[in-house]
């Protein structure tokens, strides 16, 4: 649809990215019979059972709702935690929105043009709301909802009304996305995969906090954050990013929300991101 986005629209997407607290009322504590455990498999000896191990103990004492995605392709290790839990998406669904665009230019045998590829590095590398907004109403729910039934994305739910930000997103799905920019398919050509890591890789460096943190030098890290403030379950704090190097090739998507500050979010993903990158790719010394 073409019209333009009510004030409200506008007012919301542009504390997708702001830094404004809002009032937060912290719930009971948790119940820790209902707390569900991560689960990790892998074909490396050992390693399932020390990340399930490491993960649990990054988590220990974190409040919120937090949900954990973890695939290496070199050693057929995942690890998952409530991976079908779903989450505003605030600023995640932006990799989402450049899949879709180049998905469908692909469709229309045609590159994008330069003001598209200015719209979108800006989404990407500074998560700009209006070149995420302009792009959003380019394409239309409809050429989402194509981009997420081609990319078997069944949990993703496209936010109405151009609230792009509360697209509902699951672990599952975003690993789904992140695993399509990796590695050769059917629905992204590699051009396309090129560019998204590209793109993902040249995120400014205040944004590149989440999933990357103690990832060694060893490793190239392409991320995308995102983090939203709303009345109910407090901040959304969000990171998913790709790795590859040190003999690994692995994504991590983890997703929160019920955090108290931003902050508190971004302590939480970090922690599990240590963990993960340490026993992936230890480092000596």
């Amino acid at each position: 649809m073409t019209h333009r986005m009510s004030r409200r629209a506008r007012v919301l997407c542009a504390g997708l990215g702001a830094g404004v607290l809002v009032p937060f009322v912290a719930g009971a504590g948790p119940v820790v019979a209902a707390t569900p455990q991560v689960s990790c498999t892998s074909g490396k000896a050992g390693l399932a059972a020390k990340l399930q191990k490491d993960i649990t103990t990054a988590l220990a004492n974190r409040n919120g709702t937090i949900a954990v995605g973890l695939y290496d392709r070199t050693t057929r290790t995942t690890c998952s935690l409530r991976s079908t839990t779903a989450y505003d998406s605030a600023s995640v669904v932006k990799v989402t929105v450049l899949a879709t665009l180049l998905w469908d230019a692909r469709k229309h045998n045609r590159y994008l043009t330069q003001r598209e590829a200015d719209l979108a590095t800006a989404m990407i590398t500074k998560s700009d709301n209006s070149a995420t907004s302009t792009l959003w109403r380019q394409l239309g729910v409809a050429r989402v909802k194509g981009f997420l039934t081609a990319a078997g994305m069944t949990q993703t739910k496209p936010g109405a009304n151009g609230y792009w930000g509360l697209t509902q997103i699951t672990v599952r799905d975003e690993q789904k996305l992140l695993a399509l920019i990796t590695a050769r398919n059917s629905v992204l050509s590699d051009n396309a995969r090129a560019y998204i890591s590209k793109l993902m890789g040249k995120v400014i460096s205040s944004q590149r906090w989440g999933t990357p943190a103690g990832a060694p030098s060893s490793v190239s890290v392409h991320v995308k954050n995102g983090w939203l403030p709303r009345s109910t379950h407090g901040w959304r704090v969000h990171s998913i990013g790709t790795f590859k190097g040190g003999g690994h090739d692995y994504m991590i998507s983890v997703l929160t929300h019920g955090n108290s500050t931003m902050n508190y979010g971004v302590t939480t993903i970090q922690g599990v991101a240590r963990a993960i990158h340490k026993d992936l790719v230890p480092t000596t010394g």
